[in-house]
């Protein structure tokens, strides 16, 4: 049995910082029962990153179920359920299954669930159990509260573009939505915290998380940098504001990361390399020498590794205990024998498309993956299923009347 068999998250979110959330604890073993917009038209409907493609999963050009990569990387292990927030009918069935839940995870803007009775205040007096979850670009206070926040523009405004890139570039933003994932994480840490706590209380509570403020906190060493200093760090591209040498280095056939956190680690890089004379000179003897003099170490380093090529400085300076590595594009990552062994790529059934491919968790208990086998679902794909369990023999009506949308594939 998993850690969260038994708990019931009711999600509310959409795009990836709460998918993030919910399709971890759908991994740990809750029910992810999650809400999206029916199509309009037959078009659309359901969470936006179902179109944020391509590439698509599907099986023809002209597929109607096609999901694009993007919902797919996100929304393992969860259940669809598609009704329209709008109709006070499909608010009030939202309503029973608030009632009927552990967890509540939303990403409205601040405020907005409330004209739709479905708000912390409103539910908790009826499910003092509830914990409820809001992710905003802000926060539910400050002067920015009520502004909308996307990963970009807060990777902007807190911090992170400013000390990414090179010293002399753009700023630059990172490779994938590290804010919404960092996001995530911190999320579903203070859902599992809380539903501990409600052990012991028996009540839940209200959880306020902002993409601003995680990402501020994420700044880690930087943050604290400038708070020790009162300095505002830079852009250094790869190397490291605190250690030397620590950075990508050029070869004689492509790169290598040289990682060197010690003086042993230096000390043997330098015999690998025929700089023997290096740890003996005060300019470098100390982390803290090394980076003073770091404007006349890195061009020796550099120097001395375009003599020979990357497989041989991973050979030989894994040997003496010195961190180093490739850079190694995705495919390269998911196809490295450290990768297959692990298991980071699993096949799960999906209802139209025979199997989808997606990334493990990380997460090991007793050295088993706790990956969901359930594939990302398609939009409706559980709502009468749901429903049915919900609202018992009501849901006929309902459905009759078109409140739930059911997806039907062909």
């Amino acid at each position: 049995m998993k850690p969260l068999t038994g708990i019931r998250v009711l999600d509310l979110t959409r795009i990836l910082a709460g998918p993030w959330t919910t399709q971890t604890l759908a991994d740990l073993g809750a029910e992810v029962i999650k809400i999206e917009r029916p199509p309009v038209g037959g078009k659309g409907g359901g969470d936006d990153t179902r179109g944020w493609g391509p590439p698509f999963a599907q099986r023809t050009d002209d597929d109607p179920h096609r999901q694009a990569a993007y919902y797919l990387g996100a929304n393992r292990g969860k259940k669809s359920v598609a009704v329209d927030l709008k109709d006070p009918k499909g608010r009030e069935v939202v309503h029973q299954l608030a009632l009927k839940s552990d967890v509540l995870i939303e990403n409205f803007k601040a405020g907005d669930l409330k004209r739709y009775g479905l708000d912390y205040e409103t539910l908790s007096a009826q499910n003092p159990g509830l914990v409820f979850c809001s992710i905003t670009g802000f926060g539910q206070t400050g002067p920015r509260a009520s502004q909308a926040g996307y990963d970009l523009m807060i990777q902007g405004m807190a911090g992170l573009m400013s000390i990414t890139g090179e010293a002399d570039g753009q700023p630059m933003k990172a490779g994938v939505a590290l804010v919404d994932v960092l996001t995530g994480l911190n999320a579903g840490i203070a859902i599992i915290a809380a539903l501990y706590q409600r052990q012991s209380t028996g009540k839940g509570t209200v959880i306020d998380l902002a993409l601003y403020d995680v990402m501020a906190q994420s700044l880690a060493n930087q943050a604290q940098n400038y708070l020790v200093s009162g300095k505002a760090p830079g852009r250094m591209g790869n190397k490291h504001p605190n250690i030397a040498p620590y950075q990508a280095f050029a070869v004689a056939d492509g790169y290598v990361l040289l990682a060197i956190g010690n003086d042993n680690q230096f000390a043997n890089f330098c015999l690998v390399a025929g700089l023997p004379e290096l740890p003996g000179d005060t300019r470098f003897a100390t982390n803290t020498s090394r980076v003073a003099h770091r404007d006349i170490l890195i061009p020796m380093v550099e120097a001395a590794l375009l003599t020979k090529p990357r497989d041989h400085w991973l050979a030989a300076l894994k040997a003496v205990g010195v961190p180093c590595g490739p850079i190694n594009d995705i495919s390269e990552v998911f196809t490295d024998p450290q990768a297959v062994a692990r298991g980071l790529v699993q096949e799960v059934p999906h209802l139209t498309l025979g199997t989808v491919k997606t990334v493990a968790s990380p997460i090991r208990y007793d050295g088993q993956s706790i990956t969901s086998e359930t594939a990302p679902p398609m939009l409706g794909q559980h709502t009468e299923e749901v429903l049915r369990e919900v609202l018992g023999e009501s849901v006929d009506g309902l459905l009759n009347e078109g409140i739930g949308y059911q997806s039907k594939p062909s």
